[in-house]
């Protein structure tokens, strides 16, 4: 176990013109200085320079996890942009190769493209890259898959000494490459399996929280893919569950020229409560442009409507705003019986919240490292927005320790790209294969090339 504090740092609202440090996607942390930055052009460059390199290596990839994953401090340590390591490399009737540097929505965009699409459920922001995507977990919704790094036929990689390695899933270390959190070498290709694309209709709607235990799971299993809100201080909960569209879904979406097309019919079910939890937010964030993106990821929810789209549109609708998020996976079989505890919890505590509780369930990975490792999973996520000054409210920050504390207690295991508490977790007793994971590294990387302070602390 290691010791360290949750850290919510306070964020920077402008940098200065002649800034020397790099900071990460969000402004709460430097992560090395711009000197740093090497930005190789090929993979045989990116060979030569991992070959020669003297320090610790990282790479930044679009820099959204939290500072700490990605900080490096010596005079001799390089992060890597891999953003010129780009694009579609090969694909073939089942799969595609995408080099390691490329956003998501590129790999969304050329697939949909071609009429195909990946088995899995698409994260949130669709601006990370591909290779930080798989390092640090992302994941959909649905029982039916689980994360983006278990739809990997094939990884690509430049080890330590700089010579290259592909692992494919009859390679016995395949499992710890396919979530590596960038400590076993620098990915430079990833095979993934696609299927054709399909068309959803997406059914949303407002219920009370009072059977979300039962409904949860219900809705999950009902549909082959589903996301909640749940707002515990109004007791509502806002779904979303999709399955796959009709001939005549179909054909209304392909005549609005395969653009998402909501239904005429509307509903104000959520009006009420996005205008509780919209002034909540006004007030600890002292934002006061109203369309500002904090504001924007609630007020979708007014008026809404029921959808089709392929899964891409339906579902990859978030939006980028600094904040500090945490997630925890709790395996679904104890589910119900931790909804229950925050209700609990809830009512006596009546804790401070300006955004609702995300609840989104998959089914089991083959990462050894995966939060939903061997069983199906539900994440439970949690928000706080910065405020326009940079800090973060007294409340916010007491409520979002206070959960996790209750979901490390519970089993949970955090989300890797985004914020935790690393002292409230046995990361060995958690992942079965933990110390099959640090062989692995102790192989691949003996010198700790791919290490920095935060890596070294939680494989030590």
């Amino acid at each position: 176990m290691t010791r360290e504090d949750p850290g919510y740092p306070r964020r920077k609202t402008q940098l200065s013109t002649d800034e020397t440090r790099l900071w990460n996607w969000a402004q709460n942390e430097t992560i090395g200085h711009r000197n740093a930055v090497t930005r190789p052009a090929s993979e045989s460059e990116l060979q030569a320079v991992v070959a020669a390199s003297r320090g610790k290596i990282r790479v930044m990839g679009s820099k959204m996890s939290s500072g700490r994953m990605l900080k490096l401090t010596e005079p001799d340590d390089i992060l890597l942009d891999l953003s010129l390591l780009n694009g579609l490399v090969a694909i073939d009737d089942d799969s595609a190769t995408f080099a390691a540097g490329t956003p998501l929505h590129e790999v969304y965009e050329i697939l949909t493209g071609v009429g195909r699409m990946l088995p899995s459920s698409p994260g949130v922001i669709a601006s990370q890259s591909l290779a930080g995507a798989l390092a640090t977990g992302t994941h959909g919704q649905g029982l039916a898959q689980s994360t983006l790094a278990d739809e990997a036929l094939r990884i690509r990689m430049v080890l330590a000494d700089g010579s290259v390695a592909e692992f494919d899933r009859d390679h016995p270390w395949f499992n710890a490459v396919q979530l590596g959190l960038g400590t076993l070498g620098v990915v430079t290709q990833v095979t993934l399996r696609t299927q054709p694309a399909l068309i959803y209709t997406c059914f949303k709607n407002a219920v009370s929280a009072d059977t979300l235990e039962q409904d949860l799971l219900a809705w999950n299993r009902d549909f082959a893919l589903s996301k909640a809100w749940w707002f515990p201080n109004e007791n509502q909960v806002h779904v979303w569950s999709a399955r796959e569209a009709s001939e005549e879904e179909s054909k209304r979406y392909h005549d609005n020229d395969d653009e998402l097309l909501a239904f005429d019919t509307t509903s104000d079910a959520m009006n009420d409560t996005i205008d509780q939890t919209l002034e909540h937010m006004r007030s600890d964030t002292q934002i006061v442009d109203e369309d500002g993106k904090p504001f924007r990821t609630v007020t979708r929810f007014k008026d809404f409507s029921d959808v089709t789209g392929d899964i891409y549109q339906v579902f990859c609708r978030g939006i980028a705003t600094p904040q500090i998020n945490v997630e925890i996976g709790i395996p679904l079989a104890r589910t119900a019986k931790v909804i229950e505890k925050i209700k609990r919890w809830h009512s006596e505590t009546q804790p401070h919240m300006h955004y609702p509780i995300i609840l989104r369930c998959t089914g089991p990975s083959t990462s050894w490292l995966s939060p939903s490792v061997g069983e199906e999973t539900c994440f439970f996520g949690f928000v706080v927005y910065y405020a326009e000054d940079g800090s973060l409210s007294e409340e916010g920050v007491s409520f979002l320790k206070a959960v996790e504390k209750l979901l490390a207690e519970e089993g949970g295991r955090p989300h890797w790209g985004k914020y935790f508490d690393a002292s409230l977790y046995n990361w060995a007793a958690l992942y079965p294969q933990w110390p099959a994971f640090k062989t692995v590294r102790e192989r691949l990387d003996p010198q700790r090339k791919f290490s920095n302070a935060f890596t070294a602390e939680l494989l030590s």
